[in-house]
């Protein structure tokens, strides 16, 4: 009777898969942690800007439109002292946006008001974001004023349809990557350096079954259980968080395909760490070194535009970035897999140059 090489395959990533359910810490963190961080980060952006707050000081003349205006406008708050030394304390430490003082004097053509503000350097001069609120507050009485005066110009406005950009369309497929990146990379690193450890690599390379099943066997069942994530994730952002999916069933398949993609290069660094580290303990430093810096650089958690250009450069060698980048643009604008050939040949040079080396550094006991 021959060795059915399938059936052993079939039997290696059976008993993987299991062994990663009888961990409940992994499971924890692979599907609950992800969604925290996406319901954190998500409500960031979604929220209105918090008010300005400001004190109006004792000498201000409090009967003026203007004063008004300013109580009615729901980007200015005002907040009442009724402790000076507690204002003051406020002002310094930037908890107060400004105090105000408006002061009137009788002119030729009317009264003018004159509006000083005071503020602290804490506040990161945030004053100059109000002072253009006021301003606009003060023409649009002045207008008001004069609105009976015929003119000479008239506008009108058009909208056309558009998708709402919400914070989530940003946060969700950067919470992807951050998810599969570190959960892959930790449980291919250990597993395999634990089978070899305690060799169990060796006797599966003793026996009859190919290694490259050993490897399939093991691998698919940690991409496949990182692929249940990925669909946790991206389903639970749908239909609570109103995720963007272009073109429905069609953007949800292109997002699984290019998660394939980006697990088998995740993998093949799993095993490059898992081959060079000579304990258990230095495996977190080397997933680290790789993974935190693609963390920060790779528009997880803001976009990269923030950066410098030549820093920006170097963001978009990181197959983290090209990652996120496809993702977006799959699931917001609606782009298709071979439209973001750009982004899938560079990770594909990233795939070759990994798997070369895992050729060279794979060991088995």
């Amino acid at each position: 009777m021959s060795y059915s090489q399938s059936k052993a395959l079939w039997a290696v990533t059976k008993a993987s898969f299991k062994a990663i359910f009888s961990q409940p810490s992994s499971l924890f963190f692979s599907f609950l942690f992800p969604i925290v961080f996406i319901l954190i980060f998500g409500a960031f952006g979604d929220r209105p800007p918090a008010p300005f707050e400001v004190a109006i000081s004792p000498h201000s003349d409090t009967t003026s439109i203007l004063y008004d205006s300013i109580r009615s406008n729901d980007r200015i708050k005002i907040v009442y002292y009724t402790d000076t030394a507690k204002l003051n304390e406020d002002l310094i430490k930037g908890s107060l946006s400004a105090v105000l003082d408006i002061q009137s004097a009788p002119g030729d053509s009317g009264t003018h008001y004159k509006v000083s503000l005071l503020s602290s350097e804490a506040n990161g001069g945030s004053v100059y974001e109000l002072m253009g609120v006021l301003d606009y507050q003060a023409l649009r009485i002045e207008l008001d004023d004069v609105h009976q005066l015929p003119r000479e110009y008239s506008f009108e406005s058009s909208i056309v349809p558009g998708k709402k950009y919400r914070q989530i369309d940003f946060v969700l497929p950067g919470q992807l990557g951050f998810s599969i990146l570190f959960a892959t990379m930790f449980g291919i690193s250990f597993v395999f350096f634990n089978l070899r450890e305690q060799l169990v690599l060796k006797r599966f390379y003793a026996s009859p079954i190919r290694k490259i099943n050993i490897l399939v066997g093991i691998g698919a069942s940690r991409l496949f259980f990182q692929l249940i994530n990925v669909v946790v994730l991206i389903l639970f952002g749908h239909f609570f968080l109103h995720f963007t999916l272009v073109n429905g069933v069609v953007t949800f398949i292109e997002m699984i395909l290019l998660t394939i993609y980006m697990l088998f290069l995740l993998m093949g660094v799993g095993l490059i760490f898992s081959s060079l580290a000579k304990s258990d303990t230095s495996i977190p430093l080397l997933i680290n070194l790789f993974g935190f810096p693609q963390i920060l650089l790779s528009g997880t958690f803001f976009p990269i535009s923030v950066f410098p250009d030549w820093l920006q450069n170097l963001c978009l060698a990181l197959p983290l970035t090209q990652f996120n980048n496809a993702m977006r643009k799959i699931s917001f604008e609606g782009l298709h897999l071979f439209d973001c050939w750009k982004e899938i040949g560079l990770l594909g040079i990233w795939i070759i140059v990994i798997y070369a080396i895992v050729s060279k550094v794979m060991k088995w006991e």
